[in-house]
């Protein structure tokens, strides 16, 4: 029997507006602006501002409220069966990561054979590596006594080192599944999960380099910190038992391995009733990926570095509260997202752009880059600008899918500044003025969303 590969949700079909063009818009544009008021000005979490917004875009559209009340549960729960699974297996892994001291291993193992001019280029690496499992947030917290004490040793400045470090991690966290960014955008569009992430590997690999190295030595002039004096225990730590580097590495690429050969299998084959094509859409599908990369990460990272059952049993476990919020997050921006759909506002768009012949891949960065300007969230500026993105995804082939997935998460990351928690985190860690984030974080983050942007395009001429 064939096992089709099945995307994280099916994307919504295109429903016929239940206003006017004028209503709609008027609708949607109060829906946003009351998110972004509520999460910059009142403080208020970006779950709750969501579903206010949800709300108020279906009643100001002129729908039932108990109909509104209704698209926002379907897609809330669609999206959290869809999506939550897969957050929550890429962070248990991630936490065996950084655990078990895998991650430790891959960064002195590459850091440590790295001369002193090539050490932002492997730092950038690092930080891409390191990632591809974790959220934003963890791996610089990860990563900041390393940055620190190769900055030290290398006598370069924070910036030189930090720099690249952060632009491998915000490459990956922004453009490269199974973040949750670049998921909700996959499920949202119908996008393939297999064919996003080969793209946005291509995408993502000049892009680190352009906004990593490159402008880190640019941002290393500007900006000439030295590394604060801190984590200097981290010098003098005794030597643990970690598990090896090569079955590390290994480990953290399994599942990008398996969702790639799916993809390729796909491309090559072509044939759902091939026995070898049936076997990899069940190996490559992203919650089977995930789920054996877990699995085999316990063994190969737990048990390796020492760990006994119960060890492992703790990390697994405590990686699951601190993503509950990312969670509600998303879900929630599956709700609204369903509430856009079900009142016409992407067909409306849909022809608008059709008749304006205006850039798919190129609206969807500005819409993208706008709303990430005004809520300071990748993550909101993704589900919002997937929502009104659906309609013009019809008749799109799966590679040009995938390339409208990849615009949406290049400007999700478009300048950081200071409504973006980010932003802070990076201003205290490195210790700065708001001016000097200015000039190398948020610079470093428009960069990273330009060049995306430009390889997006270019790959869009061939795809």
């Amino acid at each position: 029997m064939t096992v089709p590969f099945v995307p994280l949700a099916d994307p919504a079909p295109l429903v016929e507006p239940v206003a006017s063009g004028t209503q709609l818009v008027v609708a949607a544009l109060v829906a946003i602006g009351l998110i972004v008021a509520l999460i910059t000005a009142a403080k208020l979490h970006p779950f709750l501002a969501l579903i206010f917004g949800g709300l108020a875009v279906g009643i100001l559209a002129g729908q039932n409220v108990n109909d509104v009340i209704a698209s926002f549960s379907t897609g809330f729960g669609a999206t959290a069966a869809g999506v939550g699974a897969l957050i929550a297996l890429g962070a248990m892994f991630a936490k065996l990561l950084a655990d078990s001291g895998g991650a430790d291993q891959i960064v002195d193992t590459i850091v440590g054979r790295s001369s002193r001019r090539a050490l932002p280029w492997a730092m950038a690496g690092v930080g891409a590596l390191i990632g591809l499992p974790m959220f934003f947030e963890i791996g610089l917290v990860l990563l900041m006594p390393v940055i620190y004490l190769v900055a030290r040793r290398a006598q370069l400045s924070v910036i030189a080192i930090g720099i690249p470090t952060l632009a491998g991690l915000s490459a990956m966290h922004g453009l490269v599944p199974p973040h949750p960014g670049p998921l909700v955008a996959i499920s949202s569009l119908g996008a393939d999960l297999g064919t996003t992430l080969m793209l946005g590997v291509l995408v993502a690999v000049p892009t680190v380099v352009v906004s990593g190295p490159l402008f880190g030595r640019l941002a290393g002039r500007w900006v000439d910190v030295p590394a604060p004096e801190l984590f200097e225990a981290r010098e003098e730590r005794a030597e643990t038992t970690r598990p090896a580097f090569a079955s590390t590495v290994a480990t953290v690429l399994l599942p990008v391995v398996l969702m790639m050969a799916k993809a390729i299998v796909d491309i090559v084959v072509d044939d759902p009733e091939r026995r070898v094509q049936q076997v990899f859409d069940v190996i490559g599908n992203p919650f089977v990926a995930l789920l054996a990369a877990v699995v085999v990460a316990m063994f190969t990272l737990g048990h390796a570095s020492g760990m006994d059952r119960a060890a492992v049993t703790t990390s697994v476990e405590s990686s699951l509260p601190a993503i509950a919020g990312i969670l509600l997050i998303v879900a929630a921006g599956g709700g609204f997202k369903q509430v856009l759909v079900d009142t016409g506002i992407g067909t409306l768009l849909a022809d608008w752009a059709k008749g304006a012949d205006v850039s798919v891949l190129l609206l969807a960065w500005v819409l993208a880059v706008l709303i990430r300007l005004a809520t300071g969230s990748a993550t909101v500026a993704t589900i919002t600008a997937s929502a009104l993105m659906l309609g013009l995804v019809e008749g799109l082939s799966t590679g040009e899918t995938s390339l409208v997935v990849l615009a949406i998460g290049s400007g999700s990351v478009f300048f950081s500044h200071v409504n973006d928690a980010g932003f802070w985190l990076v201003k205290e860690y490195f210790g700065l003025s708001v001016g000097q984030t200015i000039k190398s974080w948020s610079l470093m983050e428009t960069v990273l969303s330009v060049s995306g942007l430009v390889f997006v395009l270019l790959l869009g001429v061939v795809i």
